[in-house]
């Protein structure tokens, strides 16, 4: 009698994006992959032809879907999900004082509820399987780049629940690996929604700050890359954070030991707006 293959979810598999590096990285070492996506269209059509990739239409920001998907891993897996990849994700551009509350709820409702009722309904599975749980946050949960705000809080949320998740799973014999990721070359923030600013925001002399998208891509490796790590680091069963990605290693002494001054100073940088919006201000007070 030959061995069930090892079973792997990952949410957000949109061809071009880490999600579809994930699911090839592990469909490649004989992993039976669940690649899901809100339209599984969008799933690149290698996962679709691959014989150990099942896709399944999956969206995190909704709990019917969530138990459909559950329910279809559980028949199709024996019961058993060895790894849950928290991929799926948006983004979100806007002044804090003008972001739609319908849009900062549902980015919450995306990026941090979705993933822990992901975490709920697929924890029988794991706790099964004495499984793995990878979320993949941002290293934006620790730095305060203007206009990203909804955002950075969401990745926030995400890491400190992720790593109490590790010590509530760790007993259960579950273990959690909390990813602050830093940059990937994908679609991932020119794809990110930037709400119109409403005709009195105090930011309209700054609208082309706000909509600049980050010239990061210097720093960025490419999918497969940061995939290939991933996979690395949940075979080696590493848990707790781990800063992965374009610029996170540089980041991270960064952030720990650098004055809160200078940490300001890099994030204004990163988002020229202060000098300009001031004398806007001015200018029309």
């Amino acid at each position: 009698m030959t061995n069930s293959p090892k079973s792997c979810l990952i949410t957000g598999c949109s061809e071009g994006g880490a999600g579809a590096a994930l699911a090839e990285a592990f469909a490649k070492k004989e992993y039976h992959v669940f690649a899901t996506a809100r339209s599984p269209s969008k799933v690149p059509r290698s996962l679709h032809e691959a014989s150990n990739v099942t896709v399944l239409a999956l969206d995190v920001a909704s709990s019917e879907s969530i138990a459909n998907a559950a329910e279809e891993v559980r028949e199709k897996a024996a019961g058993k999900l060895h790894v849950l990849i928290n991929n799926a994700g948006m983004g979100l551009s806007a002044p804090g004082l003008d972001t739609p509350m319908s849009d900062a709820r549902k980015l919450f409702d995306i990026n941090f509820f979705g993933v822990l009722e992901m975490i709920q309904v697929f924890g029988p599975l794991l706790v099964e399987a004495k499984g793995f749980i990878v979320n993949n946050s941002s290293v934006g949960g620790h730095l305060p780049l203007p206009f990203l705000s909804v955002y950075q809080a969401t990745k926030a949320a995400i890491i400190q629940a992720s790593e109490v998740w590790r010590l509530e799973l760790e007993p259960l014999g579950v273990r959690v690996l909390t990813l602050l990721t830093g940059g990937i070359a994908t679609h991932f923030v020119d794809n990110q929604p930037v709400p119109a600013l409403p005709p009195n925001s105090y930011y309209l002399g700054v609208k082309d700050v706000i909509d600049a998208k980050p010239d990061n891509i210097r720093f960025a490796v490419s999918p497969e890359a940061f995939a290939n790590d991933v996979l690395r680091h949940v075979e080696k069963g590493t848990t707790g954070k781990l800063w992965i990605g374009g610029g996170a290693g540089l980041l991270r002494p960064l952030l720990w030991f650098s004055p809160q001054s200078l940490i300001d100073y890099l994030a204004r940088g990163m988002k020229p707006f202060a000098e300009k919006l001031a004398a806007a201000h001015e200018k029309s007070a």
